[in-house]
């Protein structure tokens, strides 16, 4: 037993890491998102435009579709309850 005592202790000392969220390190990743910030190319407003359209027109023709199917499940479902 106080073998295994002895290894843990060994062990934490060994593996004492800096944490994530000193300051060195936060100033680092925000540095790195930055870097990176600028690698990004954005879509222009004309492809921004077409892709919000194309997701409105399928979530509403999703949602017709959604709403006729439960309508004609639950008149099915009520019909055989009666």
């Amino acid at each position: 037993m106080a073998a295994k005592g002895k290894s843990k202790g060994s062990n934490a000392a060994k593996t004492e890491k800096v944490s994530i969220f000193s300051p060195s390190q936060v100033k680092t990743f925000i540095e790195e998102v930055k870097t990176e910030f600028t690698k990004i190319v954005w879509p222009d407003k004309k492809m921004t435009l077409g892709l919000t359209g194309v997701v409105v027109v399928l979530t509403v023709v999703i949602s017709i579709y959604l709403g006729s199917v439960d309508l004609l499940l639950g008149k099915v479902v009520s019909s055989f309850l009666r």
